[in-house]
């Protein structure tokens, strides 16, 4: 089963977007600033980078693991191709804040220095600025999970070799699995004095890695077989990571429910309903869009409501609401014009130098 058969998964990833959406929005609610009161479940939506981390383990074990095993694995085209993924949007947005920038600059409006800091420029252009390279969060800052999923995308052929020594085993790989995000979340926050699920340019390349490694043993249950009853058990985790949040439960017992919830999804695949409706789906394609534009689009629509609600950031909900899903359309015109033209022109590049190489090489083999 290919990943486009996965459409569950694909109309999850929306959920995730918005979930961190939410979080990143939330403060600029008037009911939410004038009463302090934060749901547990907006409080907890940084968690929703963690599902995008668990997911992209399962999910590139499911495309790459099979040919990381048998050798047939060729890491160049698989960095090129994770590179025409994520790199295109990730270099617009960044010019993007920087032009918003320099108009702020030219209008006499006032932004944090810390945005346009240009010692921090070369780590974000080159999607190390999660890696500790980057003196500050700088520019488009939602985009330190790239930088994240970049450093999990070159260990990839370790992470595919410890699955692939354990795919007869795959009960074992996700005790392993939940034991070590278990472990790494407990010991980082007694060193470091915070949890490791609140990290992002510092520390953050580790923030992936226990995650990324649990959503490839995710994919060797599912590959073993799945879960029985998968509709059942979709709706209790959902429930269960609902109640969690609320409650603000530590944030490694939410993240270990991650994987089953994308199990439970995934071994939905194929039989309807809202998850596999070309709307859902949609909106799951267009869900890195939703995530990189989201903090662009708050500079410019907070800034610019707050001049018509008296200065406050502060706004009330019939203005906060239309700010909020106007993002959707938004991130739908960035997916379009230029995510997926920019994807499609460095992936036919490859194959063009790909097909150019084989054609030099035949003459000589003849």
């Amino acid at each position: 089963m290919t990943p486009e058969n996965l459409k569950p998964l694909t109309s999850m990833r929306f959920l995730a977007a918005f979930w961190v959406v939410m979080f990143h929005y939330w403060p600029k609610l008037d009911l939410g600033a004038a009463t302090g009161w934060t749901p547990g479940i907006v409080a907890q939506g940084y968690l929703g980078v963690e599902l995008f981390f668990v997911l992209s383990g399962f999910i590139l074990c499911h495309v790459y693991l099979e040919a990381a095993g048998t050798g047939g694995f060729k890491y160049g085209s698989f960095l090129w191709a994770r590179l025409a993924r994520v790199y295109p949007l990730h270099l617009a947005t960044l010019v993007g804040v920087g032009l918003l920038g320099a108009a702020a600059a030219i209008a006499g409006i006032s932004i944090d220095d810390s945005i346009l800091s240009w010692a921090s420029l070369p780590a974000n252009l080159t999607l190390t600025q999660a890696w500790g390279l980057a003196p500050e969060a700088a520019w488009n800052h939602p985009s330190w999970s790239i930088s994240a999923e970049w450093f999990a995308y070159l260990c990839f052929p370790v992470f595919a070799w410890a699955a692939w020594c354990l795919r007869q085993r795959p009960g074992l790989a996700l005790v392993l699995a939940t034991v070590g995000l278990m472990a790494t979340y407990t010991v980082f926050e007694a060193l470091a004095g915070f949890p490791l699920t609140q990290a992002t340019i510092h520390w953050g390349a580790l923030r992936i890695v226990p995650c990324f490694a649990y959503g490839c043993a995710a994919y060797l249950a599912w590959r073993a077989g799945g879960l029985k009853r998968p509709g059942a058990m979709a709706l209790v985790t959902t429930g269960l990571i609902l109640v969690c949040a609320a409650l603000q439960v530590w944030d490694g017992v939410t993240v270990a429910l991650f994987g089953v919830l994308i199990l439970a999804l995934a071994g939905l695949s194929g039989r309807g309903g809202v998850l596999e409706s070309r709307t859902g789906v949609w909106l799951g394609e267009v869900s890195y869009a939703v995530y990189m534009v989201c903090v662009p689009w708050k500079l410019v629509a907070i800034n610019g409501l707050a001049r018509l609600n008296g200065g406050s950031e502060h706004l009330p909900w019939w203005m906060w609401v239309p700010a909020v899903l106007a993002i959707v359309p938004l991130a739908g015109l960035a997916h379009h014009l230029i995510e997926r033209p920019a994807r499609t022109a460095m992936r036919r590049w490859a194959e063009r130098r790909a097909s150019k190489g084989r054609s030099q090489i035949q003459p000589a083999a003849t």
